[in-house]
């Protein structure tokens, strides 16, 4: 950011956070969040300031404003995508997932469903359902009639609900199933692997093209995974480690192979068992993962 974004007191900058979650849940990448912050902050750098009245209110209308336009953008360069795309995963401390709600929003289950929205449908849903934006700011960013907004932020949550999780896990059974994942991976314990996994299980991994190993479909049911999983981990020439960790708000695994990171994945849990898997493993998308992502709402 230029200089000017320094005053703690400039209203960009103590909505930091918050414009960072916005284009962040509407794009699914941290590098694209970050472009997005950095167009609109020169926006916001020319702005005559004594004209805005609610200055986080304008601020998110021009975050967003800029999101729409890089949805486009990325639209066409992931139908180039190899494999399956899956979003930029983010380091977040244990304290993210104190807001349950936002935790939910920012998982990667909830971002993977964001993906399979219409045009328009991600930042409308995340605007209203996420950030509580009135429908007329909505209709004002999207060039849209509140009438159409409210069609569409009923459409773009019939959607999300039918797709997304409905079991609701404590935090305490999240990290337990996790920890069982972990010490398994470690051992090599395939048994230990097939209890922990649901026997329905589904893992998809995101490897760009990039990443040796990783599976460019879906793998279904708890024994194919976990003998994929064992056969992985044999294959692999070094130490390879799994390190349970905090990702998008919710408990996840990182993988080492020699302490240096290749691998992050995020879980959804049912009744004590592991259901779906994300890995992500493209090394593009690993980048942002030393140091934890400020996220508010």
């Amino acid at each position: 950011m230029p200089d000017l974004a320094r005053a703690d007191d400039d209203p960009f900058v103590v909505h930091r956070r918050l414009l960072f979650t916005v284009a962040y849940e509407m794009l699914g990448s941290a590098a694209d969040a970050e472009d997005v912050l950095q167009e609109s902050w020169l926006r916001w750098a020319a702005v005559d300031r004594s004209e805005v009245r609610d200055p986080r209110a304008y601020l998110v209308r021009t975050v967003t404003r800029q999101a729409l336009n890089h949805l486009r953008t990325v639209a066409r360069r992931r139908e180039d995508y190899v494999g399956e795309w899956l979003p930029e995963p983010l380091l977040t401390s244990p304290d993210v997932a104190d807001d349950v709600e936002l935790a939910e929003n920012m998982s990667i289950a909830m971002l993977t469903v964001l993906e399979t929205l219409g045009p328009a449908e991600p930042v409308v849903f995340v605007l209203r359902e996420v950030f509580d934006v009135p429908y007329d700011e909505i209709a004002d960013v999207v060039d849209k009639t509140p009438a159409a907004v409210r069609q569409i932020a009923h459409r773009a949550k019939s959607h999300v609900t039918a797709r997304r999780p409905r079991v609701h896990v404590v935090r305490a059974e999240h990290e337990e199933v996790v920890g069982r994942l972990v010490a398994a991976l470690n051992t090599g314990d395939l048994h230990g692997l097939m209890d922990v996994l649901a026997p329905d299980v589904i893992a998809i991994a995101d490897g760009g093209g990039r990443a040796r190993g990783a599976a460019l479909r879906p793998i279904v049911g708890n024994e194919r995974l976990a003998r994929y999983l064992v056969g992985g981990m044999a294959k692999t020439e070094g130490a390879l480690l799994a390190v349970a960790t905090w990702i998008n708000g919710q408990p996840g695994i990182r993988m080492e192979l020699d302490g240096r990171l290749v691998g992050v994945a995020s879980v959804t849990v049912a009744d004590g068992r592991v259901t779906r898997v994300w890995s992500i493993a493209n090394p593009d998308k690993l980048s942002r993962l030393d140091e934890e992502a400020a996220l508010s709402r």
